[in-house]
Order: structure tokens, then C-alpha cells, then sequence
């Protein structure tokens, strides 16, 4: 398409009033400078920065429902600079700008255009200074809009089904952006397109009205009349697309020319076809002139302190609009126009059409609105999937006085009495078919009439049949009955008022859900098989052959036969016996025959193929029949169909089936940028979409279909902004102390992105100096052993054991905790061995007793009788062995001839003549216990008996309980009994260091 440039002036008219003789001054208008053609390089860069964008945005379009037939919808993104909001302030901005979109969206509405279209406003976006300043360069128009296009352009939503989603752009300045006079700037043909969708408007009051909807018709397509066109007749009746706009809020029109450059294009603007979204603006008067005053409306036309001109009052203020500076009443201006309707004029009247007049609801314009639902109607169908409505009307009130109508749809339906009608199956379209067999006469003569679907998805809806007699298909000129299927390969979508209404298999209007290849919903194809085979067959005679029977409930049948002999494949019904394909013809063509509900396609090109989506209702008979038979007629046919597990003629063999057949590889999405700025480039993704219904599907089921070669287009066009080097936290050092340790950091080169987050890039697109990522740390001396001299010995001769200090000291002789392993602290001494006495004598005369040889094991004893422990087998006697359950005691057994008991603690001191004086220190005296005191409880131990020591004797002292008598009376071979003071002692407990110390005074 062509990009012109659009631009037009408001003729100004001044007047100055004398004193004596008033005088009416009318300028000309200013030359118009010739900027037809001009500059717009830069915005054909950028189309072609963007290209694939519009197709990418149009593939995704929201999938909501597309409005009335007719109708069109210009959802605008309304654009605001600095300069707009300066002038009209903040608090009225919004007020301002919904009052000047609808009057741009009543100039749309005027009959004069020849369509259908509305002004939807969907977003507002007010720009601060410094934005303003980057988008608009004084005196650039071409750059201006090119900035405002780009700008735009990155507004846009993502998601199509948002709210805010603009089909074009409509931007407002007051900055003079070009040459003087100029009020607009504008790509022709530019509408839906993702950059080029955009218009550039001088805003001065609300006139601007013209101006945005000047501009926008160029973006639709139109011309300036007058230039290429012969509608230069029409300029001075005001109409809108004129280079000089003379146009007036009471005398407007679109031009012939106009007329006809839109319904040149308009049809191709899909972006325009979908209902718009409800947003909730605030409610405007009825008249825009209600809430704004002429002095107001002056300020808006001619800037601050311009009001409405009082100095001359013979002219009817509703007629034209004139304006002075209060500094020269007497000059006033005006725009040729008059006030906006609603303007007070006078007590009680308000400005309507250019009259003062007083207002009734007569001429008060009126918007419509939807009064509430009524109830769902009567089901279409009685039994296999009827439709019912319910409406809604638009009175509440109806729109008068060119009232804005209702938006949205007057009816909502849902499905009803789904469930299979009983008896044998009838097709729905074939009985409305049928219906007409008796009253409908083709070329004056009855037909019986077949169900058809035709090949264009948009007429299916619309009722077509096919006559059984000449094949000759007719369009009854009527809709197909709410309630019908839309098409023979989709079981579940219907036909409500002449559109298809798409139905997922849960039965959900609008759902998505899918049956798999054995016709179960959301299964997983693993509740059916494949039979597959091929065959060869050579007749004898002409006439028909049988060759394969297809049982009930197949799938997806695929019967194929290579090109060769004359022959056709004839298909019949194995209940009725009725041939329904082929049965007659003797050339057969390509066609499609709908029986029982299923829809048979037969090709005889190549390959002579027979497919049906099925499910088949009835068991049916594939056969060959030979039109002209020789004598080598062979042929070779090949099969598949898909037939439930629990079918009795299902195969063991599961090959898949032909998916190429049922589905196919499209464009589904596009990777993710490899870069994320500066011109980066994106692979094309594929899904596998069905080509019955066009619904994506499961990557798995094209899994047998070669897939193209990947498609790429450049992404992320805008340049980069500097890499940055980010590093991380140190870590832990290595070491504690010593000389070798360091510790590390991350360091990498990231890219900032837009949002706020980075992008992590290799290192060398970083160009500033690398910050450090190693460095020492904990390089102090570490804390040493400390040890102290050896001890001395700790005896005078043989063994024994040396001690020295060891404690960990760091550098401020503070203990530090070493790492390396502790010295010892006691290692062994040998010194001499010690020199032993020589044994002459016992010194004890009970030495000689073998009761007490067992004693020799025991130094202080063996000391005492060392010639006796010498010289004696001591093996004779029993060694003491301690016992684990008596408290660790050491137990000896006495002789049976000795009425006695005692236990024997081992004490752990080397010599026990001096551990003896010790305790005779401490225990100079014991009580003694009085004669015939528990003498029987002593006398009541068997012999051989052992005794263990009471609770109170210490368990390491060494001790000897003697028997309870009175007198104890040793007897020994060769020595007479012997009494002496030790045993005539009354009983009591004494340690052995005292029974020893009796002993040396025995002796």
C-alpha cells in the first residue's frame, strides 16, 4: 500500500467591530503546501523491522464471538501528550476526550459513509514532558509519526483476548509537529496493520473531531476528494476526506468517493470484525454541549482567555461561534462552526443543529439498553441434540434521536434433549432433505433429494442437497434447522441461526475437548486396533466382485487401488442390501455420498481411494466392478480402518494408521529469542493440527508425517543496552591461617533487559575491567605445639613413667587451636632394675600352714614368708579367682577341716607392710565384741562354704574374717595344737594389714 501524508486546516475567520461603521473581515484560507507524497522512510523501515508481526497477531486473534454481519469495530488506543494536558488540566482530561471520541464516533455513524462502523474507546495513556519531547519533533511530521507509530506499536497488549487490545492508535498534541496549518498526519491502508495502525492529530477544541476522523479514514483507505478521485464537488458541502476540511458539527458528510475507497478494503480488516469488550467510562450527557459553555468551547478553539465575542450581538450565537481576547473585544474570531449541541444559548435554550431552541425529548439523542434475559424457549428437537433460546430486547429504553444502539448479542442458546433418538438411526440433514421431495420441483421434475455438505465451511450451515437422479446439487434458500450438524467429520458442533457453534465432545459449547481415534472423549487410542491388509484379486468374468467387508462401528476406513484396469470401487449397505456408491456409473467421478449419517469420499485420480470418517452404523460390502474386462484384470487393493478391541472381526495387528491422511504439521509458535535485544532471530515450532476440524492435537499423531524444515525471523530488533559485570558474595576462605589462603567470588557479564531482570552472556561483550575474582585471605602465622621438659622418673629403679606440659600457643601466646597432631605428654622410663633382698627365713611361723600358701601371690605376704613361697609347690593350693557376681570380690575356699570362712580383697599397693602401718595409725583400737555374741550364727557355716565380704568393708582394703569360737584350734600334721592370744580374740572384723601385724607379733 501507498503511504500519503493527510493534513488538513481549519479555515479561520476574524472580524474587527469600529466604532462608527462595523466591518465583517473574512480571511482566506492559508496556502495549503503539497505534502501528498512525503518522507516516510522511516515508518517503511520499521514495517519492515516488523514483518511476520501481523500475521503471528492474526494467527492468535481472540477467539471471541465476531460481531453482527456488517458491522465493524475500531477499538482505539487513545494517546495524550504533555501539551493536551497542560491545557485542559488533569481533573477535566477524561471528560474532554470521551466527549471528543464520541462526536468522532457520530461522524462514523453518519449515513453518508455507506457502513456500519463504531468508535470503540479502550484505553487512554496520558504521556509526561519528557516522553512528549522524545515523540514529537517541531517541524518533522514524517519523524513525529514515526516515533508515535513505534510508540504505539510497543502499547500493544500481547494477549489478543485483552481487554485493552487496540486495533489502531490515535494520538493528540498541540505541539506544532509541522509545517504551519498542518492539523494531521496519517499512513493510507495503514488499519490492523501492528505498526502501521496509527494516526498523528493536532488537537484545538473539540473540531479536532474532523481532524481524527480525517485521519483515520486515510488509515481505512480513503483519499482526499478532489485528488485522484472526481469528488471535488463535495468539498465545499463539507465533507469529511476534503484537503481543506470546511466540515461543521450541523453540516458534515462522507463523500461518493469516500464511500467507494472503503468498501474497496473494509472487508479485509478482519481485526475489525470481532465484538468489542465493555469498559466502564463515565456516563456523558446526552448532548456534549450540556457540559461545556461557549467560553469554554473558546479557550478550546484559541487558547487561554479567549471568550465568547459580546462586543456585537446581532448574530445568533448558535449559528457560528465567534471568540475575543478580553486585551481586544473588538476583534473576534471564529471556525466557521457553530457551538456543540447542548450549548446554553440562552434562559432555558440550549444550541441544537445550529439553532436556539428549547430542548424536549423529541431531539434529545437517546442511547439504548438491553432489558433483562427471558427464559430459555422450547428445545429445536425432541430426541439426538436440539438447540433453545432465550432473548433479550433492546428497549430499555430504545435508542432515539440517532441514539447510540445496543452492543452485544440479543440471544444465548444451549444444547437440549441430547440423548439418541430410539428406532433406526436418521440423519437430521437427510430428512430436511427429504422434506421437499414432494413440494420442491427442479427443472420440472421431481427428485429424491440427499443430504450434501458443501466444501466451504462458512455455507454448511445453509441448506444444500444433492439429487439422487442427476447428482445436481441445489441451495434450498433456507438455513439448516437449529440443532444440525455442522459437518459430517465433526459429530458434536452445530448449526445455530445459519452459524456453526463450536461443541466439545463433553458436550460444552465452545469446549475444546477432543475424541481420540476409537471415538472415546479425552482417551488415549488404546481401546482400539488397526486392521490392516492388502490383497490381490483376478475375476474370471465381468461384473461385480466382492473383496472385503468393513464391520459396524469402523473408523477412519482408507481403501486405495492402483490406477490400471476399468473398474470401480461400489460400496454397499449389508443390511439393506442397497448399493449407495457407484452402483450405476460407468465412469466414475470424484464425489462425496452421504449415507446414514456418514459421509463417503470417492477419488479416482491417481489412486482410486475410498475414505470414510465413520463411525459406520451398519456392517458394509466393499466390491470391485469391472467395466470392461480382459483377460489379465488383476488388481491389488489395500485396507485400514480402525475397529474397537471388543469387536469380533479386530485384527492382532496394531500398525497405525495413515496419519497424513487425518493430520498434518502447522506453524504453531515460534521459539524464544536467542537474543534478547539487537536483532536476534527465532525458529518456527510446529504442531499437529487435524485437518478435519483445523484443532491442534497431540504431537504424537504426526509422528508417521514428514515434518517441513524450520522457518526463522528476526526478533528483539532493539538495540542493547551496555553489558554490566555483576559479581557475587566471597566465599569461605581456604584456610584459617598460614600462607596459602584465599578465597573466591562469581564474576560474570550480564545484560540488562527492559523489565527490570539480566541476561547472563558470555564475557567478552563486557568492556570494562573485569573486577577481581581470587584473593588471599587469613594469612597469619598458625598456633604451634608448646612442650615443657620431661618429668623425672616416677621410681628410682625398673620401670616407670616421665610427664612434660603441652598446650597450643598462637603468635600472641594466647592458646589457639592447633591443626597438626598433639605431642605426647608421658612416654616410659627404664631405669635400673632394683636389687632384691636375700631370703634366709620365714618370719612367721603360720608360713608353713598350706591354708595360707595361697597367699604368696601377694607381695607384703610373700615378703613376710618368702622361704615357704620359695620352696613350696604353690600349684597345691587354689588360686584366688574373683567372682563377677559378688561385687567383684576375690573369694578363696578353706579346707573342709577348718571350720572357718573368709574372702580376700586384693589391694593394688606394691608393698603391704607399709599400706599395714598406715591403717594401724588410723585404727589404733577396734570394740571388741563380747564372748558368746553371735557365736551361733558364725558356727551355722558349712564347711568349704564361701563367705563374702559384709557391704561395709572397704573394697580396697585387704581383709580376714575369722570364725565366730571363741577359740580357734589349727591342727596341722606336725605341729600341736597351738593357742595363742590372736585366737582367743572374740569375734570381730579385722583387716588383714592387722591379722598380718598379729602374725609378725606371733613370730
Amino acid at each position: 500500500s501507498s503511504v500519503m501524508e493527510s493534513r488538513y486546516e481549519l479555515p479561520s475567520s476574524q472580524v474587527q467591530i469600529g466604532a462608527e461603521h462595523p466591518r465583517s473581515v473574512i480571511s482566506s484560507p492559508r496556502t495549503r503546501q503539497d505534502l501528498s507524497r512525503p518522507d516516510l522512510g522511516g515508518l517503511l523501515e520499521l514495517d519492515t523491522l516488523y514483518r511476520g508481526v501481523e500475521q503471528s497477531r492474526n494467527h492468535s486473534r481472540r477467539s471471541r464471538r465476531n460481531t453482527a454481519e456488517g458491522t465493524y469495530n475500531i477499538e482505539v488506543m487513545l494517546g495524550v501528550d504533555s501539551s493536551v494536558v497542560h491545557f485542559h488540566g488533569r481533573e477535566h482530561l477524561q471528560t474532554y476526550l470521551l466527549t471528543l471520541m464520541n462526536i468522532v464516533n457520530e461522524i462514523y455513524h453518519d449515513q453518508s459513509l455507506g457502513a456500519q462502523i463504531n468508535v470503540v474507546l479502550v484505553r487512554i495513556i496520558t504521556l509526561g514532558p519528557e516522553k512528549s519531547a522524545h515523540l514529537i519533533e517541531v517541524g518533522n511530521p514524517s519523524q513525529s509519526l514515526e516515533n508515535v507509530c513505534r510508540w504505539a506499536f510497543l502499547q500493544q497488549k500481547n494477549d489478543t483476548g485483552d481487554s485493552e487490545y487496540h486495533d489502531h492508535a490515535i494520538f493528540l498534541t498541540r505541539q506544532e509537529f509541522g509545517p504551519t496549518g498542518m492539523q494531521g498526519y496519517a499512513p493510507v491502508t495503514g488499519m490492523c496493520h501492528p505498526v502501521r495502525s496509527c494516526t498523528l492529530n493536532h488537537e484545538d477544541g473539540f473540531s479536532s473531531a474532523f481532524v481524527v476522523a480525517h485521519e483515520t479514514g486515510h488509515v481505512l483507505g480513503m483519499e482526499h476528494d478532489g485528488q485522484g478521485n472526481r469528488c471535488g464537488d463535495e468539498v465545499h458541502m463539507g465533507s469529511i476526506m476534503a484537503p481543506l476540511v470546511q466540515a461543521a458539527f450541523h453540516r458534515f458528510h462522507w463523500s461518493r468517493c469516500s464511500q467507494q475507497e472503503l468498501s474497496r478494503y473494509l472487508h479485509s480488516y478482519d481485526c475489525l470484525r470481532d465484538d468489542p469488550f465493555y469498559h466502564e467510562w463515565p456516563m456523558l450527557p446526552s448532548l456534549p454541549g450540556l457540559h461545556y459553555s461557549m467560553n469554554e468551547q473558546c479557550r478550546f478553539d484559541f487558547g487561554a482567555g479567549y471568550t465568547m465575542c459580546t462586543a456585537y450581538r446581532t448574530f445568533d450565537p448558535c449559528k457560528q461561534l465567534w471568540c475575543s481576547h478580553p486585551e481586544n473585544p473588538f476583534f473576534c474570531k471564529t471556525k466557521k462552526g457553530p457551538p456543540i449541541d447542548g450549548t446554553t444559548c440562552e434562559d432555558g435554550k440550549h444550541c441544537f443543529k445550529g439553532h436556539c431552541i428549547w430542548l424536549s425529548s423529541e431531539v434529545i439523542r437517546q442511547d439504548g439498553h438491553w432489558s433483562s434475559w427471558g427464559l430459555f424457549g422450547q428445545c429445536s428437537r425432541s430426541c439426538g441434540g436440539g438447540v433453545q433460546f432465550r432473548t433479550r430486547e433492546c428497549n430499555n429504553p430504545y435508542p432515539a434521536n440517532g441514539g447510540r444502539t445496543c452492543l452485544g448479542v440479543s440471544y444465548q442458546f444451549q444444547l437440549c434433549n441430547v440423548q439418541e433418538c430410539e428406532g433406526p438411526f436418521q440423519d437430521f440433514r437427510e430428512r430436511q432433505c427429504r422434506m421437499w421431495e414432494h413440494t420442491f420441483d427442479y427443472q420440472n421434475t421431481r427428485h429424491h433429494w440427499l443430504p450434501y455438505e458443501h466444501p466451504d465451511s462458512k455455507q454448511r450451515c445453509q441448506l444444500y442437497c444433492q439429487s439422487k437422479e442427476t447428482r445436481a446439487v441445489v441451495h434450498m434458500q433456507r438455513m439448516v434447522d437449529d440443532g444440525t450438524r455442522c459437518s459430517y467429520k465433526d459429530p458434536y458442533s452445530v448449526c445455530v441461526r445459519g452459524s456453526c457453534e463450536k461443541v466439545g465432545c463433553d458436550g460444552v459449547i465452545g469446549s475444546t475437548h477432543q475424541e481420540d481415534k476409537c471415538g472415546v472423549c479425552g482417551g488415549d487410542n488404546s481401546s482400539c486396533h488397526v486392521k490392516k491388509g492388502n490383497f490381490t484379486r483376478n475375476p474370471k468374468k465381468q461384473g461385480f466382485l466382492k473383496v472385503l467387508e468393513i464391520p459396524r462401528g469402523a473408523r477412519h476406513l482408507l481403501i486405495q487401488i492402483p490406477k490400471g484396469t476399468q473398474h470401480a470401487l461400489v460400496v454397499k449397505n449389508k443390511a439393506t442390501g442397497q448399493f449407495f456408491l457407484n452402483a450405476d456409473s460407468e465412469f466414475p467421478e470424484c464425489r462425496s455420498v452421504i449415507e446414514k449419517g456418514v459421509e463417503w469420499e470417492y477419488e479416482n485420480r491417481d489412486k482410486e481411494t475410498l475414505q470414510a470418517s465413520g463411525p459406520l452404523r451398519h456392517d458394509t460390502v466393499i466390491m470391485v466392478k469391472y467395466i470392461r474386462f480382459h483377460g489379465d484384470s488383476r488388481i491389488t487393493l489395500s485396507y485400514k480402518y480402525i475397529i474397537q478391541n471388543d469387536s469380533p472381526s479386530v485384527s492382532e495387528n496394531s500398525i497405525p494408521l495413515d496419519d497424513s491422511l487425518l493430520y498434518k504439521w502447522v506453524t504453531e509458535r515460534w521459539s524464544r529469542c536467542n537474543r534478547p535485544c539487537g536483532k536476534g532471530q527465532q525458529e518456527s515450532r510446529y504442531g499437529c493440527m487435524r485437518k478435519t476440524d483445523l484443532v491442534m492435537v497431540d504431537h504424537r499423531l504426526c509422528v508417521h508425517i514428514k515434518k517441513p524444515p524450520s522457518e526463522s525471523r528476526y526478533c528483539n530488533v532493539k538495540e542493547c543496552p551496555l553489558p554490566v559485570w555483576v559479581a557475587g558474595e566471597w566465599e569461605t576462605c581456604s584456610e584459617t591461617c598460614g600462607k596459602v589462603g584465599y578465597q573466591t567470588r562469581s564474576v560474570f557479564c550480564y545484560k540488562l533487559l527492559e523489565n527490570s531482570s539480566k541476561h547472563k552472556i558470555r564475557n567478552k561483550y563486557c568492556s570494562d575491567e573485569r573486577p577481581e575474582s581470587r584473593r588471599p585471605c587469613n594469612r597469619q602465622p598458625c598456633p604451634q605445639w608448646k612442650v615443657g621438659h620431661w618429668s623425672e622418673c616416677s621410681v628410682s629403679c625398673g620401670n616407670g613413667t616421665q610427664h612434660r606440659q603441652v598446650t597450643c600457643r598462637s603468635r600472641g601466646n594466647n592458646v589457639g587451636q592447633c591443626l597438626d597432631a598433639k605431642p605426647e605428654s608421658v612416654q616410659k622410663c627404664h631405669l635400673p632394675q632394683c636389687q632384691s633382698e636375700c631370703c634366709n627365713r620365714d618370719r612367721s611361723v603360720f608360713c608353713r600352714m598350706e591354708i595360707f600358701l595361697r597367699y604368696c601371690s601377694l607381695p607384703g605376704y610373700q615378703q613376710l614368708c618368702c622361704k615357704s613361697c620359695t620352696t613350696t609347690n604353690t600349684t597345691k593350693a587354689q588360686p584366688i579367682t574373683p567372682d563377677p557376681q559378688r561385687h567383684m570380690s576375690p573369694t578363696v575356699t578353706v579346707p573342709q577341716d577348718i571350720s572357718t570362712s573368709f574372702s580376700v580383697i586384693t589391694h593394688h599397693s606394691t608393698t603391704h607392710t607399709s599400706s599395714c602401718r598406715r591403717q594401724q595409725r588410723h585404727s589404733q583400737t577396734e570394740p571388741s565384741v563380747p564372748a558368746g555374741e553371735n557365736t551361733e550364727q558364725a558356727h551355722s557355716g558349712a564347711p568349704g562354704r564361701e563367705a563374702e565380704f559384709p557391704p561395709e568393708v572397704e573394697t580396697r582394703a585387704t581383709s580376714l574374717t575369722l570364725p565366730t569360737s571363741s577359740n580357734l584350734h589349727l591342727q596341722t600334721k606336725h605341729y600341736k595344737p597351738l593357742t595363742s592370744q590372736i585366737f582367743t580374740y572374740k569375734l570381730r572384723r579385722i583387716s588383714f594389714c592387722k591379722f598380718y601385724s598379729l602374725l609378725a607379733a606371733e613370730t
